[in-house]
C-alpha cells in the first residue's frame, strides 16, 4: 500500500496561483460538467467531468507523480474527486478550496461567476 500524501487534501487559491506563477508542477483539473465548463473556465485546466473520471483515469496517468489540483464550482465535488484520486495512487491530488467561484473572486475577476 502506498504511503499517504503529506500534502493537505484542500489547498487555497492564493497558494495555487503562486505555485503556477513560479512555474510549479501543478496540473489543474476541472471536474465540473460541460455546461458549467462552457460558462466559466480557467484556461490552463484539463477538463474531465466528475461523471466521467472513472472511465477517463488513464488520461491522468502521465501525471501520477505530479500535484493535481482538482476544482469544481464551490469545492464539494472536487474534494470527493481528490479523495478518490488519492485512493487510485495519485497521492498529490488536492481540492481547490472554494472552487472556481473563489478563484474568480480572489485571482481572476475575468472568470464569470454563476
Amino acid at each position: 500500500m502506498a504511503a499517504p500524501s503529506s500534502l493537505p487534501l484542500e489547498v487555497d487559491c492564493q497558494s495555487v496561483n503562486r505555485d503556477l506563477a513560479a512555474g510549479g508542477e501543478v496540473v489543474l483539473l476541472d471536474c465540473r460538467e460541460p455546461d458549467e465548463f462552457q460558462t466559466a473556465k480557467i484556461s490552463q485546466a484539463q477538463f474531465i467531468p466528475m461523471s466521467e473520471i472513472t472511465g477517463r483515469l488513464a488520461e491522468l496517468s502521465p501525471h501520477m507523480e505530479r500535484r493535481i489540483v482538482v476544482f469544481c464550482h464551490l469545492g464539494g465535488r472536487s474534494l470527493r474527486v481528490a479523495e478518490w484520486l488519492r485512493g487510485q495512487g495519485f497521492l498529490k491530488a488536492q481540492s481547490l478550496s472554494g472552487g472556481i467561484d473563489r478563484w474568480a473572486c480572489e485571482i481572476d475577476a475575468s472568470v464569470p461567476r454563476y
